[in-house]
């Protein structure tokens, strides 16, 4: 059973949707810790509700980028964490953790990618993107974090049919759906299929 950390900064419900996915064995993995990145989040209660350990790391809390890594490791660590899934965070992820854990962190973004994606690109940002864009179509995107925005192998996505009518907030909506459907089921390919990756594309062993 491998010990996953959700990191967020936000709601939770996407971090919900994985706790209630876990709970019903979706994935053969544990959430195993909460790390959020600011006081009085939505993700706090979610963590509260499930019983799952939580805690705040807030950079601005630290005196140096450099420590408020190395706290952060060492919480991992001390949970040993096999695989991180960013649910909501707003936070680049340094190279040092993205070497200690390669290919084993996750984000889901909403849309998608490597459209409406890269720095600044977050919550309404892109479905307001997506709106002014005239596109008929977004949806979410699971993927592998690396040192850039947005840009990690894809791992799975999901679309979702927009319609002429549809402002920011319905897209909003429509592709939040989405996301709490495709995070348990990306999380679920990459715990239990054995995969590579290369030239940025995620290759699963046929039949496993």
């Amino acid at each position: 059973m491998k010990n996953i950390a959700v990191l967020a900064t936000g709601r939770g419900t996407n971090f919900k949707s994985l706790c209630r996915a876990g709970l019903q064995k979706q994935f053969p993995g544990k959430i195993a810790l909460l790390v959020a990145g600011r006081e009085n989040i939505g993700a706090l209660d979610v963590a509260e509700e499930f019983n799952i350990p939580r805690y705040v790391l807030d950079p601005k809390h630290f005196p140096s980028q450099e420590q408020y890594n190395t706290e952060l490791e060492a919480l991992l660590s001390r949970f040993d964490i096999h695989w991180i899934a960013l649910a909501g965070w707003l936070r680049k992820i340094a190279a040092e953790l993205i070497e200690k854990y390669p290919n084993r962190i996750v984000n889901i973004h909403p849309a998608l990618l490597p459209f409406f994606g890269g720095r600044g690109m977050y919550g309404m940002h892109v479905h307001r993107a997506v709106w002014e864009s005239g596109m008929l179509v977004s949806g979410a995107t699971v993927h592998f974090v690396d040192e850039q925005y947005d840009h990690g192998a894809i791992i799975m996505q999901q679309c979702v049919a927009l319609s002429p009518e549809d402002k920011a907030d319905d897209i909003a909506r429509k592709v939040l759906r989405a996301e709490h459907e495709l995070f348990p089921k990306a999380l679920k390919r990459v715990l239990s299929t054995p995969y590579t990756v290369k030239n940025n594309r995620v290759y699963f062993k046929p039949g496993a």
